[in-house]
């Protein structure tokens, strides 16, 4: 009988021709956004998409030196919307990442909100997933942001597909299905009134398994929670919740410590891990060739409250 394949075999036997072209589209969406607008801003968690939007404003922007470090500064600053129940592992990455370089980082804080009165908590352990949107909202009006560039790709969820790479945005932040404009021949209409926005996305047509293939060819850091780690979890409706000050066990409810790793990270009170022993970035493109469910739906309780979840989100200034 042969010996199984080893992913390391399996990656180089993929053709990654199209990263190319998915990396020069993105690469182009970046600098039309930086020409068009006035006060763009990238918005940065420190997550695997927005890890792969920075390495791409750094192609758009930056010079490589010899050594492959990106020098110089992007003409637009950082955005982060922390919700206080990040996970450690993001917020000690994001500060880290954004200490090796010399770009500014914006924080919007939902804890500023909460204290303004602008956010009201029914109680403390409360997910502030969709309270984010308040807090981003804030953070547009305090420094004039016209433009916002996010890692959202269309395969992640039903209201994501609909948006185009251009997203408008109404003088409320919201989004509105039926005044998106059309997109044709990679033509942009970058238009907006006084208080509008945009938000843009430059990796909209790339998938999951497009963005670990480009972060194993580039060896893109990311916070250690994306790879496989032994965490102690409870099982509820089919998630694995994990175990936090903000997300504890219910009564009756078992804790066990299970191999596992994040497919995307938010807010604790609503991310769950999956069950994996993939360690490295391209071990994970493996599994990820193999998923039959979008990273969203295995992995967010959030999404799972109703149909039209994310959408309804989306129309009230949620990116």
């Amino acid at each position: 009988m042969n010996a199984p394949l080893r992913v390391e075999q399996l990656l180089p036997d993929l053709d990654h021709t199209h990263l190319d072209w998915l990396e020069e589209e993105a690469i182009f969406i970046l600098r039309e956004t930086a020409a068009a607008f006035e006060r763009p801003a990238l918005l940065f968690s420190g997550g695997k998409d927005s890890c792969v939007v920075l390495r791409l404003a750094e192609k758009a922007f930056k010079r490589r030196a010899a050594g492959g470090d990106y020098k110089g500064r992007l003409p637009f600053p950082l955005l982060h919307v922390d919700t206080g129940h990040n996970f450690p592992e993001v917020i000690e990455f994001r500060d880290q990442r954004v200490a090796e370089m010399s770009d500014r980082i914006v924080v919007g804080h939902l804890e500023d909100s909460i204290a303004r009165g602008t956010v009201r908590l029914s109680h403390a352990l409360e997910s502030r997933n969709t309270h984010q949107t308040v807090a981003l909202l804030e953070a547009i009006e305090a420094h004039g942001f016209d433009a916002l560039i996010g890692g959202a790709r269309r395969d992640e969820e039903k209201a994501r597909a609909k948006e185009r790479i251009f997203s408008h945005r109404d003088a409320f932040g919201q989004w509105l299905p039926k005044e998106q404009r059309p997109e044709l021949w990679t033509l942009f209409n970058t238009r907006i009134r006084p208080g509008e926005h945009m938000r843009v996305f430059p990796i909209s047509n790339w998938t999951e398994l497009d963005v670990w293939l480009y972060i194993a060819r580039e060896r893109i850091p990311l916070p250690s929670l994306y790879y496989a780690h032994a965490r102690q979890v409870i099982r509820r409706k089919g998630l694995l919740v994990p175990l936090t000050g903000v997300t504890p066990a219910a009564a009756g409810e078992t804790v066990e410590t299970a191999q596992v790793r994040f497919r995307t990270v938010g807010d604790m009170t609503c991310t769950c891990p999956v069950e994996s022993s993939a360690t490295t970035a391209a071990e994970i493109v493996a599994e990820t060739l193999q998923a039959t469910l979008s990273e969203r739906g295995a992995t967010r309780m959030d999404d799972r409250s109703s149909e039209a979840a994310m959408e309804r989100r989306k129309k009230e200034g949620y990116f």
